[in-house]
């Protein structure tokens, strides 16, 4: 099969999810264009004009996750107002140069090296005549970034800016002000968006954390929260497999920040309490290791069930065989995947992650 048509049909099948999950960032994103002229894209004053927006960000597909998800969500939505969109990130294994996926959203799969964790050896000024390159021939009028961790998105920013061009930046993780990795990511992110035009943030407690760790004044950040098509998540008991025991299951990345050291202790414990327990565990990366470690040394092969890496139209299918959702993140911005559990019908176990007090249950105004 033709690869390219495997993708498209592959995307095709969250279509359906673009009207309710990023609108209002479309909304918000297009009223905000500034009246300056571009030196290179042209005139941004009309709100009614139509744009060509560039988003840049070291994470897109065929890598899965929130921030991949989100930008060809909020790509797709661009494009049915009438707008074009391109996507530039790097190269991954079997997928270079450009990539037209569905509605003829445009990938610029660029040959850059990846240093660490999906994200690329910092260029500083080498990749700047190849993103100019980019900019005139697809004569861009807005560059949109995403994720601070993002080497790409950082250097694509100042890129812009140098040429005139206007930008927006979304951020999606909380970050802490004490760590070592932290303070170089801030102060990475302080040289960044110091001549930004406006700042997107997934959740309240994400916009307080960026404007702290950034210094940017909160005027110039905006908190659009995440959604989910309900009618892409509805619940089905009669899906519960296997029957006769409670089902727990937890989906996410298998990385320190997602908690899965604390997963690794809690299972165990959880297991010699309840004898009817049963585990789905989906997802992959470099904490894998431990789960399968952990289930060999307890002998847990018929309680815990590792799925791997789960497409994201299949998430539904593995949500409705559970009880109970379980999140251990150590922070989260925005975590998606609790509300689609809770769409599904799930009760929703998860650590105290600051962030998650501004999800509220409709039924009963407690807090998930």
């Amino acid at each position: 099969m033709n690869p390219l048509l495997e993708e498209t049909d592959y995307i095709s099948s969250n279509h359906q999810q673009l009207q309710s999950l990023k609108v209002f960032e479309v909304f918000y994103y297009l009223l905000n264009m500034s009246k300056k002229q571009s030196k290179y894209g042209g005139s941004s004053s009309d709100p009614k004009q139509k744009h060509t927006i560039c988003m840049v960000s070291d994470f897109f597909y065929p890598n899965m996750g929130g921030v991949e998800m989100h930008i060809w969500c909020l790509g797709q939505c661009l494009i049915q107002r009438g707008h074009k969109v391109i996507v530039v990130t790097h190269c991954y294994e079997g997928r270079q140069g450009i990539r037209y996926m569905t509605n003829g959203l445009k990938v610029y799969y660029l040959p850059l090296m990846v240093f660490h964790d999906q994200v690329i050896f910092p260029t500083l000024y080498a990749f700047f005549p190849l993103f100019r390159n980019i900019l005139i021939r697809e004569q861009i009028t807005i560059v949109h970034g995403h994720q601070s961790i993002s080497s790409l998105t950082n250097e694509c920013i100042l890129y812009a800016r140098t040429m005139g061009y206007r930008t927006c930046y979304t951020d999606h993780s909380l970050f802490g002000f004490a760590d070592i990795a932290s303070i170089n990511i801030n102060k990475a992110l302080t040289a960044t968006l110091s001549d930004i035009d406006h700042v997107i943030c997934v959740s309240h407690t994400c916009r307080e954390n960026l404007s702290l760790r950034a210094a940017i004044h909160p005027s110039m950040v905006s908190a659009i929260p995440n959604a989910v098509d309900c009618t892409k998540f509805i619940p089905d008991p009669s899906k519960r497999y296997p029957t006769n025991t409670i089902n727990i299951v937890l989906l996410s990345r298998l990385v320190y920040r997602k908690g899965i050291d604390l997963l690794v202790k809690v299972i165990p414990l959880v297991c010699s309490k309840v004898n009817n327990v049963h585990f789905i565990i989906g997802g992959d990366g470099p904490k894998k290791l431990l789960l399968e470690e952990m289930r060999e040394q307890y002998s847990l092969h018929d309680r815990i069930e590792l799925l791997g890496a789960v497409p994201h139209h299949k998430v539904r299918d593995v949500l409705v065989r559970a009880h109970i959702f379980l999140n251990c993140s150590l922070t989260e911005a925005f975590c998606i995947a609790l509300l689609e559990a809770a769409s599904c019908g799930l009760f929703v176990v998860s650590t105290k992650a600051v962030s998650y007090t501004h999800l509220r249950a409709h039924e009963t105004g407690r807090n998930l």
